[in-house]
């Protein structure tokens, strides 16, 4: 059991912050758009925001076990980082867009589909490009 535990350590705790960064995203969201009033775009941008900078803190220390804090290294994996959130980013706002704005699709059902979609390329640019070990 602790052979497997140490084997999949990586997804494993991928998929615990990919759930607390789901629900972080699609909390601020329903909060903005539900509750404030916030329009779906700008409800859906602050959401992303937010949960982007939890995504980067806890994959940075805890999945991909990247500790150093040198500055240089630091500023690359905060910028490829963003890029990559920001490629996916913009996939989630169209899928938002398209389902809620356009086809009149029900908000929240869409925003969990596209945030499953979301995270499995998240873990796969950050696997490849964010935090590859040399």
């Amino acid at each position: 059991m602790m052979e497997l535990l140490k084997k999949y350590k990586f997804i494993i705790l991928y998929g615990i912050f990919g759930v607390l960064t789901t629900v972080i995203n699609i909390a601020v969201y329903g909060m903005f758009y539900s509750v404030f009033d916030v329009s779906n775009v700008i409800s859906n941008i602050i959401a992303w925001v937010i949960s982007v900078l939890f995504a980067f803190i806890t994959n940075k220390l805890w999945v991909f076990e990247s500790k150093s804090f040198d500055i240089k290294l630091f500023m690359k994996e905060l910028g490829s980082f963003t890029l990559c959130r920001v490629t996916t980013g913009v996939l989630d706002l169209g899928i938002m867009f398209v389902g809620v704005d356009l086809l009149k699709g029900p908000a929240m059902i869409l925003k969990v589909v596209s945030n499953v979609i979301v995270i499995i390329l998240n873990y796969i640019m950050s696997k490849l490009f964010v935090f590859k070990k040399k």
